[in-house]
């Protein structure tokens, strides 16, 4: 499923949501929200376009998408409603929602209110287009090490094995008291201990995914926390896509939200996919390659 809005971007997004849907061999669904009732907070001061405006937009772009893979099967969607919200329940039967990223500098979220709170709500993953999609470089997880973080590292191995990359595994380490702002206390070869405990966790957090993807190139970085947020933007300068999941409180996602090309001072960097909690129990059994690809996280 893609959702277009009518801005500038919105063609290249198709393209590239339609080479999603091919390489996951499953029909593609082009949605636009016609904001026409909508009242929020966030309403455009301009003119709002009529539901046949929204027709043609998803006409075209169904055209588009068409011409591009005239092998994929392609359907519309119109939706009513507040966008983040209707089209967080549309995708309770996607196998992945594509929606793009703002362009221009912006004083709310960079990634536009809508993506943003899609970022927290969707039951599919949810993929970012920001604006490049490098044609190499490794896919790159961010790893929480926990029981509840397989979910996200399975996708990204499924996903290396898919597009024939390797696979850059980030795991942050934090040290003791470093959450509540406590600063640490400095030990004798305690750093050296505590980044070998890290290690350990990952591999062991590794070690069945390690076996079930032996065919998948794998690299292991452990980070110290305040080297995070520069690790991750490197990633996503270097890497084909980034895969991460929304996390407990959501924080992780708000981080990747915020970074940016520092080089450049701009956010065109690689593809995000943003893994839901909970996603094997809503993936349903099916016989497409995507059901496949649930199978794998399972």
């Amino acid at each position: 499923m893609v959702g277009v809005n009518g801005s500038h971007p919105g063609p290249v997004l198709v393209d590239f949501a339609v080479a999603e849907a091919v390489l996951l061999g499953v029909p593609l669904v082009v949605t636009h929200v016609w904001p026409g009732r909508y009242t929020g907070a966030f309403r455009g001061r301009g003119a709002v376009p009529s539901p046949a405006d929204a027709q043609r937009l998803l006409a075209l772009s169904a055209e588009r998408a068409r011409m591009i893979a005239p092998g994929l099967a392609v359907s519309t969607e119109l939706l009513d409603g507040g966008a983040g919200d209707v089209l967080s329940r549309a995708t309770e039967n996607a196998s992945l929602l594509v929606v793009g990223h703002r362009e221009e500098a912006h004083p709310r979220s960079a990634w536009g209110s809508t993506t943003a709170y899609l970022a927290h709500h969707t039951a599919c993953p949810l993929m970012i287009y920001r604006g490049s999609v490098p044609a190499d470089g490794p896919v790159v997880v961010s790893a929480s090490a926990r029981l509840d973080g397989d979910t996200t590292l399975a996708y990204a191995f499924a996903r290396a094995r898919q597009t024939g990359a390797s696979l850059v595994v980030v795991h942050m380490w934090m040290r003791p008291g470093a959450e509540d702002g406590i600063p640490p206390v400095v030990t004798a070869g305690g750093y050296a201990e505590e980044r070998a405990a890290a290690e350990r966790t990952l591999t062991s957090a590794l070690a069945p995914l390690v076996v079930r993807f032996s065919d998948v190139a794998l690299e292991r970085l452990v980070v110290h926390d305040r080297d995070m947020a520069n690790t991750l933007e490197r990633a996503l300068r270097r890497g084909r896509l980034m895969v991460a999941g929304t996390g407990r409180s959501g924080a992780f996602a708000e981080i990747l939200c915020g970074a940016a090309d520092s080089r450049i001072g701009r956010r065109s960097t690689c593809p995000t996919v943003l893994i839901p909690s909970g996603l094997p129990a809503r993936a349903g059994a099916g016989r497409t390659a995507a059901d496949g690809v649930r199978r794998e996280i399972r």
